[in-house]
């Protein structure tokens, strides 16, 4: 049960690629991004990345660098889709307690000086890799690079406004992903997360759709936006919204 106290933003969405390069290029062209940040630390788990700054959130991409990775075994059986979301918690600890308390899996734990984070078992959440993080001081971001650690920066114009996530039982995953944020749930037909900055929304599968993150929505600058409402970008909808 919620107690109506938020303080989660939605910071980050993921995408994985068979291969890298063609989804950065067509990011960088169709969304006005700059040059991504290359994190050597993903090695830990056998892939190669690149994060994008838009405004003070982040879209990444991610692909495997060699055989036997949790992000291979996923494009084996889905291709090339939405992967991943990362929250910038207020109440970290909270949130770690309602994990273990759930009996959710975490799946790697790291805490350094300006910033945590959880990822949690996909199996367990549904949908996607969900990670709690929390940046310190808060809008700081070491995943994002340099610029981002210990301090604040400015990306490419635009915001991360939300994702969609398809699983076979919307109202079940996102009550599930809403207890373990503390955070409300609205909606009836297509159930939301009401968060801080940011939101998330639950659809059902159907047809040939697998579970994971189909779309992604972004606020980009008039300009940018050539009156197109969406475009398909890595196996994923990016939902084109005006910024202006």
């Amino acid at each position: 049960m919620s107690t109506g106290r938020v303080g989660v933003r939605l910071r980050q969405a993921v995408l994985v690629a068979s291969e890298l390069e063609p989804v950065v290029s067509a990011l960088r062209a169709e969304l006005g991004l700059g040059e991504p940040f290359r994190d050597p630390g993903v090695a830990e788990f056998g892939l190669l990345n690149a994060v994008f700054a838009l405004g003070d959130c982040f879209l990444e991409v991610v692909c495997p660098a060699r055989p036997g990775t949790a992000a291979g075994r996923y494009l084996d059986r889905h291709g090339d889709g939405g992967y991943m979301v990362i929250f910038d918690l207020e109440d970290l600890d909270g949130a770690r307690a309602r994990v273990e308390r759930l009996g959710i899996r975490v799946v790697w734990r790291i805490d350094l000086p300006d910033i945590s984070g959880t990822h949690l078992h996909p199996a367990d959440m549904r949908g996607a890799i969900v990670s709690l993080d929390q940046s310190r001081p808060y809008g700081t971001w070491r995943w994002g690079g340099p610029d981002w650690t210990g301090r604040t920066a400015a990306g490419a114009a635009g915001r991360l406004a939300g994702v969609t996530v398809a699983v076979s039982d919307p109202s079940a995953v996102a009550s599930r992903w809403a207890e373990v944020l503390d955070v409300p749930v609205s909606g009836e037909g297509q159930p939301a997360l009401r968060l801080d900055g940011g939101q998330v929304f639950f659809a059902a599968t159907g047809g040939e759709r697998v579970e994971g993150v189909v779309e992604i929505a972004v606020e980009l600058p008039p300009a940018l936006l050539r009156e197109r409402e969406a475009i398909e970008l890595g196996g994923v909808r990016f939902r084109l919204l005006d910024a202006g």
